[in-house]
């Protein structure tokens, strides 16, 4: 079995920047619900790539980054990605085996998830909302699912091929 080209972590590390620097990018008011999740996006596909070099470390690291360019509560987003990291890697061997729109479904079910979460430790915080508007950036990045997965595998192999 032809094994995946190893990528080195320095350009794990700049696409997880790259994914958290589009995540806080500002938008405006009416187009701030549509934002994909670039960041949880960008977690799955690395953990579901390289197992071995991407987990719940970096989740909680990118959540503690998070938390402080947004100003949110220390550790909000630390859990979220975490939680994201750690569910990555209980389905990891099913995800590989599936088709790249099953992979969307799971990317949808597992950022659902974690927006569901996120939206329970906001209202604990104070930020209550009672609409299901929450769950449309786990919707858009599940349709972006196919083309961000397809893109960086052509990135690793460019990358071996150097």
């Amino acid at each position: 079995m032809a094994r995946a080209p190893v990528v080195p972590i320095l350009a794990i590390w700049l696409s997880l920047l790259l994914a958290l620097c589009l995540q806080v990018m500002p938008l405006a008011d009416g187009w701030q619900v549509y934002r994909p999740e670039w960041l949880g996006l960008m977690l799955i596909y690395w953990c579901m790539r390289a197992p071995d070099r991407v987990g719940v470390f970096h989740g909680f690291v990118l959540g503690i980054l998070m938390d402080l360019i947004e100003g949110t509560a220390l550790g909000q987003h630390a859990l979220i990605y975490s939680l994201l990291a750690f569910l990555c890697a209980l389905v990891y061997p099913r995800f590989r085996a599936y088709s790249l729109v099953q992979q969307s479904a799971l990317v949808l079910v597992l950022l659902g998830l974690v927006q569901l979460v996120a939206q329970w430790l906001r209202t604990i915080v104070g930020d209550f909302s009672i609409h299901l508007a929450f769950l449309i950036p786990s919707l858009i990045s599940a349709f972006l699912w196919p083309w961000l997965s397809t893109m960086f595998q052509a990135f690793e192999r460019r990358l071996a091929a150097s």
